[in-house]
């Protein structure tokens, strides 16, 4: 190895060691909001045509639930949220599925096969995603009516529903 490929090397290292921190600074890790903090805002395009925003829901009892078609659980949980959502819309209680597929008629399609009547927001820019820090499907937050974050729930197993319905009922007595 000569001295001006030893120099190449050390230079291409430094290149990419810098680049690595750039790219560390500016896209650094979302942190799932913690319990008791203000859920995050935001605005996303729904299975309507219109734009939803979370803090037009302030007042009700908001579940998030981040969902993709390629998921098992999803597809096992949703028809449950489904039903809860049924059960306690008229109660002040709103269910926003977001659905974090690329395609978003693959979304729809699957929606409309389960028979899902709530709301299913489009995030296929992994923009909201990020900002809860969803690292796993199906995601599920449930925020009071001060828009505080209450309850976050990662994965679903039969039974989870049990327990998401009766933090609904506690936060809807609130």
């Amino acid at each position: 190895m000569t001295a001006r490929d030893h120099r190449r090397g050390k230079w291409l290292v430094l290149t990419m060691l810098v680049g690595t921190l750039l790219l560390w600074t500016t896209t650094a890790p979302a942190v799932m909001p913690a319990v008791g903090s203000l859920a995050p805002d935001f605005t996303l395009r729904s299975n309507t045509g219109k734009n939803l925003k979370l803090s037009e829901y302030r007042g009700q009892v908001v579940m998030i639930n981040f969902w993709a078609t390629w998921c098992g659980p999803c597809r096992q949980e949703m028809p449950l949220l489904n039903r809860i959502h049924e059960k306690y819309s008229k109660s002040g209680f709103k269910l926003l599925g977001i659905n974090v597929d690329d395609n978003t008629g693959n979304a729809q399609a699957m929606a409309a096969k389960l028979g899902v009547t709530f709301p299913v927001l489009f995030d296929s820019e992994k923009r909201v995603s990020r900002l809860y820090d969803v690292d796993g499907m199906p995601s599920t937050v449930l925020i009071d009516r001060s828009g505080k974050v209450r309850y976050i729930h990662r994965g679903y197993r039969p039974g989870y529903e049990i327990q998401y319905e009766a933090q609904v009922r506690e936060l809807l007595k609130q």
